[in-house]
């Protein structure tokens, strides 16, 4: 584990998570700070730094966001291995002993504006209100609240998670169904355990890449199904030995889509039509809907127990709070009892209360409700910007989510228009990163590109769109 020599300023114009996040950034982009080197632990950093761990947590969940760092269960946090990022500055010498892999990376155009698809706003978080509920359970915390307790997660915040998931979702579980962890990967790997080896999974084609890496690493045999508009090919799905389904059906990444009840009762038919059949719900970002009504979940069509819900705090709150959770249906909730019992929670106890409270006193409520209009401002704003580019772009993907999709209609590649909008300042990001690969898929995707808007405010957005039309006025 490396020291971090981080001088914080209290002047006012930034905030004291801003600092910390921009000097490891920094670091990591100087080549300073090497892939795979692991960073102090949040508390160690806090109590060096004298600042509430908190601020650590919101720092490195940025980082994590954008991939300068990426976080690794009950290991801590550790450098990404990034292409094309490193780049020296004048005043920073080459290592003379070995001109080790340093040495073959590239500058990297500056980034004044990132249209990140996974960012979400960190300026609006009610940081006030989690510090008091925070201050309240510490000043009336006992020895009990230190124990490890329920490996599933705390029971009353299972509690409160199956009341608004049935109010918000129309989920229908006890709280005995919901198992409780530190982001999704950790309860994939649950699954795996639940589940089984080598399990055949499909997975929709573009799909959310992070998802099929993990599959991947299990030695799944993962099953790519094509998407059309109402989402994944349940025919082309029934012709495939796979057991496993995992499907967005609220909002699909990338592409937007919603499914609809009709290709939801056909992937719940195919499900029910075997004993050991089942679907992966991700619900992973529903509660940012602007036109008509919330779409109901799939687990809440779901008569045979055939449905896996998946959800998570990450996007809705923030990225630090490494919090997710699944309902597994009642057979494979024994299983998980049988296999996975021994395993303890990998959520504090205390993070676990402070979320109990957030929720349950409805600030998780009032929060939403804020972000959404804001988050419903910026997505109408950034339509509004983007008239100029309609005679070229096809705009698709909106009304739900943090992005939006630009595809070329006289196929412009995606590399292309990536390239002239980075040597302009502006990072946006290609359909073809979540692709699974296959030449029909590299031809249907190869021209789209993903245009998130949660981290940027109207200003941003206004002056880096102003940007990319600059940048892309040969092809518009």
């Amino acid at each position: 584990m490396i020291d971090l020599t981080i001088q914080l300023t209290d002047t006012g114009k930034e905030c004291l998570y801003q600092q910390i996040y921009e000097y490891i950034r920094d670091e990591i982009r100087k080549g300073k700070l090497l892939a795979g080197e692991k960073l102090p632990s949040t508390r160690l950093l806090a109590q060096y730094l004298q600042v509430a761990r908190s601020t650590v947590d919101f720092a490195y969940g940025q980082l994590v966001a954008e991939g300068y760092v990426e976080a690794r269960p009950c290991k801590g946090y550790f450098v990404s291995h990034v292409e094309e990022l490193f780049h020296f500055s004048d005043d920073w010498e080459k290592p003379k002993e070995t001109p080790v892999r340093i040495a073959q990376t590239v500058r990297e155009e500056e980034v004044q504006y990132d249209f990140s698809p996974h960012a979400v706003s960190l300026k609006d978080f009610p940081y006030a209100t989690w510090k008091k509920i925070t201050k309240n359970i510490l000043v009336d915390a006992n020895s009990e609240m230190f124990a490890l307790g329920d490996a599933r997660g705390d029971q009353e915040l299972r509690k409160t998670i199956s009341r608004y998931l049935h109010s918000s979702r129309g989920v229908n579980c006890q709280p005995e169904q919901i198992i409780i962890g530190a982001g999704t990967d950790y309860l994939f790997m649950l699954l795996e355990k639940i589940l089984g080896r080598h399990v055949p999974i499909a997975m929709e084609n573009p799909t959310y890449k992070r998802a099929y890496r993990v599959f991947q690493s299990f030695a799944y045999e993962i099953v790519p199904i094509p998407m059309d508009g109402s989402g994944m090919n349940a025919e082309a799905l029934s012709r495939t030995n796979a057991r496993v389904a995992y499907v967005m059906p609220s909002h699909q990444y990338p592409t937007g889509v919603v499914m609809p009840i009709g290709r939801r009762m056909e992937l719940l038919k195919w499900a029910g039509e075997e004993q050991d059949r089942y679907l992966i719900e991700d619900d992973y970002d529903s509660e940012f809907r602007y036109k008509g009504k919330p779409i109901p979940s799939l687990q809440a069509s779901d008569r045979l127990g055939r449905v896996i819900y998946m959800g998570t705090f990450s996007k809705s709150i923030a990225p630090a709070i490494r919090v997710g959770y699944m309902v597994l249906p009642m057979k494979l909730l024994k299983v998980y009892r049988e296999n996975c019992g021994f395993y303890a929670s990998t959520v504090s106890r205390i993070d676990q209360r402070i979320l109990n409270e957030f929720i349950r006193d409805g600030y998780f409520e009032r929060y939403l409700n804020k972000m959404r209009k804001i988050y419903r401002g910026r997505h109408d704003f950034l339509l509004s910007q983007l008239s100029p580019f309609e005679k070229e772009f096809l705009i698709s993907g909106e009304n739900a989510g943090l992005h939006i999709l630009l595809t070329s209609k006289s196929r412009i590649p995606e590399e292309t228009l990536i390239k002239a909008a980075a040597k302009a300042g502006v990072k946006v990001y290609g359909m073809q990163d979540a692709c699974m690969g296959g030449a029909s898929m590299d031809t249907a995707y190869a021209s789209t590109l993903l245009l998130g808007y949660g981290a940027l405010d109207e200003q941003e957005l206004k002056k880096g769109i102003t940007i990319l039309k600059e940048a892309w006025d040969t092809y518009l």
